[in-house]
């Protein structure tokens, strides 16, 4: 992922420094939308892509950890950094545990700002690269390969269809994550349009069908959201 391939997400109630910041990230190639509100966020997140969030911790209305909890059930994967006026250690304990990917304390630098969101990039790239290389899973006692487009469990084999297959994948590449349904569309059928959508619901059921020889194993709706594939164990 280029640098000006990001679309950032950048959420600060303070509106001098996030003019600051959303001038300087779009001089440097990273395409940047600033919400002033932790609410205000989260309904842009929703409806626009984005591929990287930076947040503010101290927001009106919805605060920052509220907000990047509610990223993280859309979207496990996208980076979040925090920006805080605070250095207390038990803020960034709670930062970390609710999946930021780093955490800067104000005053910090332009540059550092830069740095670090190019180094979360480049984590992430190296993350997502292994993700789309792997080809066999293994999800409870089933066993998947992809490549050759058979679940097994035990001694019975399940042929799958390529859409199918491309559809396991992701799910199997966000286990226990929430896959955004807009995500899958995009991926799989190319638009998220409803025919396209009402299709992907009737291959959701027939995945559904194929895993239940695993009972620790649920495919389930996220209602609005999406689908989570479910290893219970």
């Amino acid at each position: 992922m280029e640098d000006e391939k990001i679309n950032v997400l950048l959420a600060e109630d303070d509106k001098n420094l996030g003019s600051v910041l959303k001038s300087y990230l779009d001089a440097k190639g990273f395409p940047t939308i600033l919400c002033v509100n932790g609410q205000e966020a989260f309904e842009k997140f929703r409806k626009d892509k984005f591929d990287f969030c930076i947040v503010d911790v101290m927001m009106p209305i919805k605060d920052g950890f509220t907000l990047a909890k509610e990223i993280r059930q859309v979207d496990g994967k996208i980076p979040i950094l925090f920006l805080t006026a605070k250095s207390m250690q038990e803020d960034k304990i709670k930062g970390f545990e609710l999946g930021a990917d780093d955490y800067l304390t104000k005053p910090f630098s332009m540059e550092e700002l830069l740095m670090r969101m190019r180094a979360i990039v480049r984590r992430s790239n190296e993350r997502a690269s292994a993700d789309s290389s792997k080809t066999f899973y293994e999800i409870g006692k089933l066993t998947f390969d992809y490549n050759r487009q058979i679940l097994k469990y035990q001694d019975d084999e399940q042929k799958l269809t390529s859409k199918e297959s491309e559809l396991l994948k992701l799910l199997c590449d966000n286990l226990n994550e929430v896959l955004d349904r807009s995500v899958a569309l995009k991926k799989i059928w190319n638009d998220d349009s409803y025919f396209n959508a009402r299709s992907m619901d009737v291959y959701v059921t027939k995945l559904r069908k194929y895993l239940k020889s695993d009972p620790d194993i649920e495919l389930i709706n996220v209602h609005g959201v999406g689908f989570k594939l479910v290893l219970n164990q």
